[in-house]
């Protein structure tokens, strides 16, 4: 097969076209490189199967090109990082919805099956935990921007699957929860990478709100072979799944985890959210993904716990630290 990437420059999307070149296939990846980079694709310079164009998702007459010659479509093209989404709404919204206005348009017209990424930040501020693929998605204010997001996202999702109703376009969404591993970088606000930084330069571990709110992490790795997976599957036309991990631990635990394992040498200091972020921020004090039915369907299980996620990603950042021997190029 030959698979095109959207966001293939990005974290997950490096990661993804590397496991789907390792599977035998072809990958063409779409990149604008505004929040993905050429490193994350280091592994792959001058492969025979990979090929790289440099365009945005909204460049309508590239993106059917790109389809036409492909016979399947990984959508993983968006905006990034709750920072990214804070201070650049607009262009959150347009990335989001108007990139996958055109993906799915461009799969429509020439039938191929799409894999589109969402995100738990679809289930809002629901009590519900955990979250189950069925659940009411409760959404905050419009006056909230970080809310932007998550309706953007699922407008996409209500459009992805408004095509599979009405056309059968051969359509799977993916809600992707709290994905780290080697390669990311804490630029956007992702909070591992940015808690391993600050512990190995020795610097205080800013924790965002009171530290009590919970995450679940997956690695990267386990991530991609469930996208795989979906893809691979007929019965996963149509249907939305979470793909995560279940292992729940509060930022306040995170950080303290991270500040032992890089040496202790750190304080853990408390920012208020106003600080961080912006005056009104909301966060949501559990996010936990329900995964019995991607586990029913195609047997996923995490293989990385929370211990072994933070010490492949603190082993990178030590290998790439300046005077390290050997650089790093995982």
């Amino acid at each position: 097969m030959r698979y095109l990437v959207t966001g293939g420059a990005g974290f997950i999307g490096g990661h993804l076209c590397e496991r789907l070149i390792a599977q035998g296939h072809e990958v063409l990846a779409l990149d604008d490189l505004s929040t993905g980079s050429f490193d994350n694709l280091q592994r792959l310079d001058g492969h025979e199967r990979f090929e790289f164009r440099c365009a945005s998702v909204l460049e309508r007459r590239v993106v059917e090109r790109c389809v036409r010659e492909c016979q399947g479509v990984y959508h993983l093209a968006s905006a990034v990082g709750v920072k990214l989404v804070v201070d650049q709404p607009v262009k959150t919204i347009e990335t989001i919805v108007g990139g996958t206005e055109v993906v799915l348009n461009s799969c429509a017209r020439y039938r191929r099956p799409v894999l589109l990424t969402s995100t738990s930040e679809v289930y809002g501020k629901s009590p519900k935990v955990p979250f189950a693929e069925s659940d009411d998605c409760v959404m905050g204010p419009t006056t909230t921007r970080r809310w932007a997001y998550a309706c953007a996202k699922a407008l996409d999702e209500f459009h992805a699957l408004a095509y599979w109703h009405q056309a059968r376009l051969p359509v799977v969404i993916a809600r992707l929860f709290n994905t780290v591993g080697p390669r990311q970088t804490g630029r956007y606000g992702m909070v591992i990478p940015r808690f391993v930084a600050q512990g190995l330069a020795g610097e205080p571990i800013t924790v965002y709100g009171d530290g009590r709110q919970s995450r679940c992490f997956a690695h990267v790795k386990d991530v991609v072979g469930a996208l795989c997976g979906l893809m691979d599957h007929p019965r996963a036309r149509g249907e939305v799944f979470n793909i995560g991990n279940d292992q729940e631990v509060t930022i306040l635990q995170l950080a303290e985890r991270v500040r032992d394992l890089t040496g202790g040498r750190s304080e853990i200091r408390l920012i208020p959210y106003h600080e961080a972020y912006t005056v009104g921020f909301e966060d949501m004090m559990r996010r936990v993904p329900d995964l019995s039915k991607i586990r029913r369907l195609i047997g996923y299980r995490p293989t990385y716990d929370l211990d072994a996620i933070l010490r492949d990603v603190i082993a990178e950042a030590q290998a790439a630290a300046p005077g390290s021997s050997t650089l790093s190029t995982s």
